[in-house]
């Protein structure tokens, strides 16, 4: 069961319920159907250094470790409260007992130790299961960087993600993971990409104009989005190899909301080049756009199906004026709708290809505030879930690539900002404080 996202197992498993009782369940975060790996992470241990950047260093990497398992959503993490008083930073200090036993009572234990020798800092880490006591050893690594608190934090995101691949049915974490989005804490509205946790925040784009939309490449060396240096809205391109904008054509029209496909071959977009906003592809580089969409009104905001790259989500009001989910191949037949009312918006597949999540106003109209909440939607059943309620104005959801995040945009703390949560609706948490933040899209791997 543990080799299945968390997602598609609470789903499973409240399928028979009415939709009412679908949202309670989900919100509770019980009943995920697979029992949590009880696990420890102890504090890695100082070793044969006097250098006085070792203690900064360890303490980056304790807390981004603890915080990439606890954040993991399959770990029912130990508090240390509970720990031994005796920690170990060595194989041969571990007893297994201590562990095991209450109060910790912890199924896995991860450990190790620090050092810095010369400019550099070398890690070594275990992972135990403790209720094994012939053969306690389930993961060892060794880790060597240049000593300094971005390589200590990246060391502890490697080391997490080792473990959450071991403990959580082969599924690679996503500690190393990046998230891009908009903010206007320099003055406009510009690219920025952050860590998963909200660390690192770095401007991409220095266009001094308006940007919208980010998204990123599957192999990360690019970011699609709108860009309106030109005064009308186009596509663009910026390459991490080159550091810069890189040529991509310019239609004609408004060009919004590109999305690559999962094998970095194609690109889809709207764009209003011929009349009315219609759903285009193209090649990667911008050539060859082909238009799927020929309806009245407005279609925008398409996104493929990562695990096929045969089909597309996209949003249009070509019924009853108000944006609705639609599905179609690739070729634009098969035209499905989704969403059954209200107002819905932003769609994002998950990296199984088996649910949408997307914003959406169930009681969108005159007179009727509503509340714009994130839903997951099972593509094979249309049965949805509510993940977030009525905090805010809630938009832009993206599954991390690992199926068990999304992140989102949420005006619930009084200004757009990002916001994470687990897959159930759980553990929801703010990264951005700075500025205006919004339009978040995590990275593929």
């Amino acid at each position: 069961m543990m080799k299945r996202s968390l997602l598609a197992v609470v789903l499973l498993l409240v399928s028979t319920f009415p939709a009412f009782a679908q949202t309670d369940w989900i919100r509770t975060g019980t009943g995920l159907g697979v029992e949590r790996v009880r696990l420890a992470a102890a504090d890695f241990k100082v070793t044969g250094t006097a250098d006085p950047r070792a203690a900064s260093l360890n303490k980056v990497f304790n807390e981004t470790l603890w915080n990439d398992l606890d954040q993991a959503g399959i770990f029912d993490m130990v508090s240390k409260s509970f720990y031994p008083m005796a920690q170990p930073g060595f194989p041969q200090e571990m007893n297994l007992g201590a562990w095991s036993n209450p109060p910790p009572s912890a199924a896995m234990v991860a450990f190790g130790n620090m050092n810095i020798a010369g400019d550099q800092v070398n890690v070594l880490g275990w992972l135990y299961d403790v209720r094994n006591t012939a053969s306690p050893l389930v993961l060892g690594k060794q880790y060597k960087e240049a000593a300094t608190e971005d390589n200590a934090r990246k060391i502890a995101h490697r080391f997490a993600n080792e473990i959450i691949y071991r403990l959580g049915g082969g599924v690679n974490g996503i500690a190393e993971s990046r998230i891009v989005f908009i903010s206007n804490r320099g003055g406009r509205k510009e690219v920025w990409m952050m860590d998963y946790d909200g660390a690192n925040q770095q401007q991409v784009t220095k266009l001094r104009s308006i940007a919208l939309s980010p998204r990123i490449s599957p192999d990360g060396s690019r970011i699609a989005f709108v860009s309106f240096v030109t005064g009308n809205a186009d596509l663009a391109m910026y390459s991490f190899d080159l550091g810069r904008l890189v040529a991509f054509p310019h239609y004609g029209g408004a060009n919004v909301s590109p999305a690559f496909s999962s094998d970095g071959m194609r690109i889809a977009f709207s764009s209003s080049m011929r009349g009315d906003p219609e759903i285009y592809i193209a090649d990667a580089t911008g050539a060859n756009p082909r238009r799927l969409t020929t309806s009245p009104g407005s279609d925008v905001s398409p996104v493929w199906n990562p695990k096929t790259n045969s089909q597309l989500a996209w949003v249009s009001n070509r019924v009853g004026h108000l944006p609705q989910i639609f599905t179609m191949d690739a070729d634009g037949a098969n035209i499905t709708r989704l969403t059954d009312g209200g107002y819905a918006v932003s769609p994002s597949w998950s990296p199984n290809g088996q649910f949408l999540t997307f914003a959406w106003d169930r009681k969108y109209g005159p007179g009727a505030p509503g509340h714009q909440d994130i839903y997951v939607m099972d593509l094979t059943s249309h049965q949805w879930v509510q993940l977030t309620h009525e905090a805010g104005t809630n938009d832009f959801p993206s599954w991390s690539p690992d199926g068990r995040h999304i992140v989102f945009q949420s005006s619930r703390s009084g200004s757009e900002q990002i916001w994470t949560m687990l897959a159930d609706g759980t553990q929801q948490r703010q990264l951005t404080h700075e500025g205006t933040n919004t339009q978040p899209n995590w990275s593929w791997k």
